[in-house]
């Protein structure tokens, strides 16, 4: 059953390989060839695609949007939640199970429930078609999942070493900033990794909340793409160009960050 399962996982990360590379290889071919062959390969390695996705879909800008909300989004998130998990992972008190209650609750809430009142109440403060409206939802829907996560990983730490920074003569906030956050690093590195994967592909709150095209992220302005090409013909290269720039920024954060997300959890776990 061992050898099956590895069997079937290996098949399974083949085959999102080889679709991968189908749709890398197709944004090399201009739509024609698609259509006629669509499991050929491309002549020529022309960037013609790329740069007809980049400038005429404006895509320069929407990759400029993403950027700054992913980062900005998931820098605060995750900066707003480490004390906040810390605090909840060493106090027992009704106070402390409370908040750890309610930041559960919010794991359960969907997003399609709220996206009306979010609107609503964006709109009253003038914050629809904005970015740091944008970025405000981000964090605000992010926190109940970090939280939740680096708690765990707090609770994971070991107590001696607060103590002996304590028996030092340390108060608790300069345990937390000099002691636990450097041993923490593991835990909020893959908070980090893991918010700027999802507010990098995120599209519905985008979708509802952004109507500007100079405000559009990736996910918006490659559905605007489509949009486009419905009324002036299908333009299928420039389509997988734009997937691309979409998907293969976050494969390639993924694969930077991915042996050092272990080894930053392992080292922070054996300290």
């Amino acid at each position: 059953m061992r050898r099956l399962g590895a069997g079937l996982m290996w098949l399974i990360v083949l085959l999102n390989v080889a679709f991968l590379a189908w749709m890398v290889l197709q944004a090399f071919r201009d739509t024609r060839s698609i259509l006629a062959t669509p499991w050929g390969l491309p002549k020529t390695f022309s960037l013609e695609n790329f740069v007809e996705a980049w400038t005429v879909s404006d895509f320069a800008t929407a990759a400029w949007n993403s950027t700054w909300v992913t980062l900005v989004s998931s820098v605060l998130t995750v900066a707003v939640a480490a004390p906040a998990a810390y605090y909840l992972s060493r106090q027992e008190s009704s106070l402390s199970r409370g908040l750890t209650l309610f930041f559960v609750l919010g794991l359960g809430v969907p997003v399609q429930v709220i996206l009306i009142p979010l609107f609503v109440m964006l709109n009253s403060v003038e914050l629809v078609d904005s970015l740091v409206g944008l970025n405000l939802v981000y964090i605000g829907l992010s926190m109940p999942f970090t939280v939740f996560l680096l708690t765990g990983f707090f609770r994971s730490l070991p107590l001696e070493l607060e103590e002996a920074a304590a028996l030092d003569g340390a108060s608790p906030a300069r345990v937390f900033w000099q002691v636990m956050l450097p041993v923490a690093k593991g835990g909020m590195l893959t908070a980090f990794v893991l918010q700027v994967i999802g507010h990098w592909n995120e599209t519905l709150l985008s979708v509802t909340l952004l109507h500007s095209t100079e405000n559009y992220t990736l996910p918006v302005a490659l559905i605007s793409f489509v949009q486009q090409q419905t009324y002036s013909g299908a333009d299928w290269g420039g389509l997988f160009a734009g997937l691309c720039i979409i998907v293969i920024p976050m494969l390639a954060v993924y694969v930077w960050l991915g042996r050092r997300l272990t080894e930053g959890l392992t080292l922070g776990m054996g300290k």
